[in-house]
């Protein structure tokens, strides 16, 4: 009977960093590890905050009987840490902020598939970080005011560019600091380099076009102006760099937007801009096909014929 139980208890880890590794949209265990890393070296309540919803989460969904494969690849959790990062990040009090945490990471957890259903019958291939965005927006004018606009851009900010975009990386698990940043790189190249180096650039060009835009410097030593940008980068990687521009450059508009009018946007750029690209793709592709159905038989080109010859 002991013997049995590591199985299950490896099995179990590896779900629950996962669901980690799921906030930047990689199913690794060792992705999710080097986020626990970086939250542990920013501020350990992080973690705790990250553990505890994402833990939540995924008895949510097993309450509820959602899909066991779903939730071993970690699609249930990661919202629930999220929800879990933003408690902990927003509510001063640690005792608040772990009843919301843990709160707010069930009903993620218990949600998310009849909330996914709902969003694919309307063309949305993924639910992203939405479940922890609405979560959110519920109990945050509860218990925070507003966060006031950023002020002024210095061109002095432009030397403090490394630190800023890894910071941009970092808080794509509201994790803070170059360290943290580095981490959270080394994680996504554990799954791919290639991936790595999709959220480096998404980070570097959205916060090189919000210093230009005016963002506060102070915002960009925080890695606030490139996580959505590192986010969007990572969902659209596989369809194609015209795509992955196109959605940044969206983000970018949309988070000056909600920086302007004091909105706590979070990750709902990135949500936003990713689902309408997508969206554009998809009506992109079909029109293609159906062109193609369409044009008349004499004008395909007949399939090549090939010879034997000996």
């Amino acid at each position: 009977m002991h013997a049995a139980s590591h199985p299950a208890e490896s099995a179990a880890l590896r779900t629950l960093l996962r669901s980690l590794g799921q906030i930047v949209l990689q199913r690794n265990a060792f992705t999710g590890a080097c986020l626990v890393a970086a939250w542990l070296v920013s501020d350990p309540r992080l973690a705790c905050a990250a553990l505890s919803g994402a833990v939540a989460a995924n008895i949510g969904a097993v309450l509820a009987g959602h899909c066991e494969a779903d939730t071993r690849d970690g699609l249930h959790g990661f919202n629930g840490a999220l929800a879990g990062l933003a408690a902990f990040t927003f509510i001063a009090d640690d005792a608040t902020a772990a009843a919301v945490a843990i709160l707010a990471g069930l009903v993620t957890g218990w949600g998310i598939e009849p909330w996914s259903r709902w969003l694919r019958t309307r063309g949305a291939p993924s639910v992203y970080s939405s479940p922890c965005l609405i979560v959110t927006w519920l109990w945050l004018p509860l218990l925070k005011p507003g966060a006031a606009p950023p002020g002024p851009a210095h061109l002095a900010a432009f030397s403090r560019i490394p630190d800023g975009v890894l910071a941009g990386l970092a808080q794509t698990g509201f994790a803070a600091g170059a360290i943290a940043g580095v981490l959270v790189l080394a994680g996504i190249a554990a799954s791919s380099y290639r991936l790595a180096a999709c959220a480096l650039a998404g980070a570097s060009i959205t916060s090189a076009a919000h210093l230009l835009l005016g963002a506060s410097p102070a915002s960009f030593d925080a890695g606030l102006l490139g996580f959505n940008g590192a986010l969007t980068a990572l969902a659209l990687a596989e369809a194609g760099w015209i795509a992955a521009l196109g959605a940044i450059l969206l983000v970018i508009v949309l988070q000056q937007l909600a920086s302007r009018y004091g909105l706590p946007a979070m990750t709902a750029p990135f949500v936003a801009a990713t689902w309408s690209v997508q969206a554009l793709v998809r009506r992109w592709q079909h029109g293609k096909r159906a062109r193609t159905l369409l044009k008349p038989a004499h004008s395909r080109r007949p399939p090549r014929s090939v010879t034997r010859t000996g």
